[in-house]
C-alpha cells in the first residue's frame, strides 16, 4: 500500500468543496464588486478596469448576484454542516485572546507552525472572522440591492450609505483573507495538498 493510501483524512471531502466553491465566489464577488465600486466610488480612488469583472455595469451585477447566491448557499451548507457534526467545536473552540495574540507573534516572526487540518489560534480567529465578513456582506448586500423592499435591514445596518460602506469593508476584509490564506497554502507544501486531495503527504 502506498504512503498516500495509508495517509489518514485530514480534510473531508465535503469541506474542500465548500473551500473551493468559496473561494471562486469571493473572487468573483470581488472583482464584479469592483466594477460596480467604480461606477459610483465612495472614496476618491478607482480599482483598475483590467482587474474588474463584467465588462460593464450591468454585467457585473449579473456577476455579483449570481456569486452572492453561491456564497450564501455555499455558507449555509457550511454552517449547518458544522453544527451537525460538531466541526466547529472540534476545530474552532476554545478561542483565548491571549493565544490569539501569541499566536499571531509566531507568524510575524516566521516561527508558525501549520499542521492539516489542524488550527492555531490565530488561524481560528481569522477564518470566524472570515465567517462574519460573509455574514456582513451578504446582509448589506441585501440592504443595499434592495432599500425600500428591505427597509428595516437597511436600518439596521445605519443606512444605505453606511450599508455600501459596511459592504465595502467586509468585502476587503475576505479579499485580505483570501490573500493571506493563498501566501500560507503556497508557504506550507501539506496544507495545499490536503485541500485539494484531502490527504497530508508524509513527512520525511
Amino acid at each position: 500500500m502506498s504512503d498516500s493510501a495509508r495517509a489518514p483524512t485530514v480534510q473531508p471531502l465535503f469541506l474542500r468543496i465548500v473551500h473551493w466553491i468559496n473561494a471562486v465566489a469571493v473572487i468573483a464577488m470581488t472583482l464584479s464588486g469592483w466594477r460596480i465600486y467604480n461606477a459610483s466610488p465612495l472614496y476618491g480612488f478607482e480599482f483598475p478596469a483590467g482587474l474588474t469583472l463584467g465588462g460593464w455595469l450591468a454585467g457585473a451585477l449579473a456577476w455579483h448576484f449570481t456569486a452572492m447566491w453561491l456564497l450564501a448557499i455555499n455558507l449555509l451548507a457550511y454552517l449547518l454542516y458544522g453544527l451537525a457534526t460538531g466541526h466547529f467545536r472540534r476545530r474552532f473552540l476554545p478561542l483565548w485572546p491571549r493565544e490569539v495574540l501569541a499566536d499571531l507573534c509566531d507568524v510575524v516572526i516566521g516561527r508558525a507552525i501549520h499542521a492539516p487540518g489542524r488550527y492555531n489560534a490565530a488561524q481560528r480567529a481569522a477564518y470566524l472572522l472570515a465567517v462574519a465578513a460573509i455574514i456582513a456582506a451578504i446582509l448589506s448586500g441585501l440592504a443595499i440591492w434592495k432599500p425600500v423592499q428591505l427597509q428595516e435591514l437597511t436600518a439596521l445596518m445605519g443606512g444605505f450609505e453606511t450599508a455600501r460602506r459596511v459592504h465595502f469593508f467586509a468585502m476587503a476584509a475576505l479579499f485580505l483573507f483570501l490573500l493571506a490564506h493563498v501566501a500560507l497554502a503556497l508557504a506550507n507544501k501539506n496544507s495545499l495538498v490536503a485541500m485539494v486531495t484531502g490527504k497530508s503527504e508524509p513527512t520525511p
